[in-house]
């Protein structure tokens, strides 16, 4: 009795579909890695706005209560929003603390953010960050599946995820715990054109997105699973390398044995008829 068919179906992560129909293969920054981010962010704010208030304190002792109060409200209006602005337009979407995280914000469709969006964030996050201590941040994030926070909300935006896992390439030879179901394993009803694209993938791998290598490599797996026999219990990756494997090894071999049997009658291809003298 043949074995149960590997699972081969893997779930393919949600895509951003833009304006031009085009599919984006993206991922939110997580709720744990964005309060990290905007953590470091509030925190090298206040540092900026403790300091410009003890320069103002020791330079500017002898100025009217009235002036000192208006430079008081000038540095936090700097520090709360122009700041805050001014990064995010200068560096597209990123700061210093989605940069530790490796964050950007970006729109709903995916483009880069611009003046208005960088400052509606700057503006809501007045209210749900430094005055309330980042508590309507942290339960706006908790609610929405891609942790944003109202002031994402209310522009259109969201935090992306930039710093991907590093895509391990495949090794072009026979899985060591498939060498026993290669040595009895049929892969010669597989056609041609789904063998080129196997190999096409196996070759291509590395090149891929996470999301994108695995949804193919299933894609593929269920094609190839008609003309394989047997299946073996194994990830759709695996059983694809060990089928482009065969096929090479197999038609490698007959290629060879073509060329023996050529080698053997080149003499009498290339000789003249009944010893015909060769001038």
């Amino acid at each position: 009795m043949a074995p149960a068919a590997p699972p081969f179906d893997t779930p393919v992560e949600r895509e951003l579909v833009t304006g031009e129909a085009v599919a984006l293969d993206v991922r939110p920054v997580s709720y744990i890695l964005r309060a990290a981010g905007a953590a470091i962010d509030w925190l090298i704010s206040m540092l900026v706005m403790l300091g410009a208030v003890l320069l103002l304190i020791a330079t500017g002792g002898g100025l009217d209560a009235a002036i000192g109060r208006a430079l008081i409200v000038l540095i936090l209006v700097f520090g709360m929003v122009v700041l805050p602005l001014t990064v995010e337009l200068a560096s597209r979407g990123r700061s210093v603390g989605r940069l530790v995280v490796g964050a950007r914000v970006v729109r709903d469709d995916g483009g880069a953010i611009g003046f208005r969006h960088a400052l509606i964030r700057s503006l809501v996050g007045v209210i749900e960050i430094y005055m309330t201590l980042g508590g309507i941040a942290a339960l706006a994030g908790l609610l929405n599946s891609r942790s944003k926070r109202l002031g994402d909300l209310l522009a259109g935006t969201y935090s992306q995820l930039e710093r991907v896992p590093k895509v391990t390439p495949l090794l072009y030879a026979m899985p060591p715990e498939l060498a026993l179901w290669a040595a009895t394993a049929d892969v010669a009803k597989l056609p041609d054109r789904l063998s080129r694209r196997i190999s096409q993938y196996v070759r291509q791998a590395g090149q891929l997105t996470p999301a994108a290598r695995a949804g193919l490599s299933a894609e593929l797996a269920h094609e190839a699973s008609a003309f394989v026999s047997p299946l073996p219990p194994v990830s759709a990756e695996t059983f694809l390398l060990a089928v482009s494997v065969m096929r090479r090894e197999r038609d490698a071999a007959a290629l060879a044995l073509e060329q023996q049997r050529l080698t053997r009658l080149a003499p009498t291809l290339a000789g003249l008829p009944h010893s015909f003298p060769d001038r």
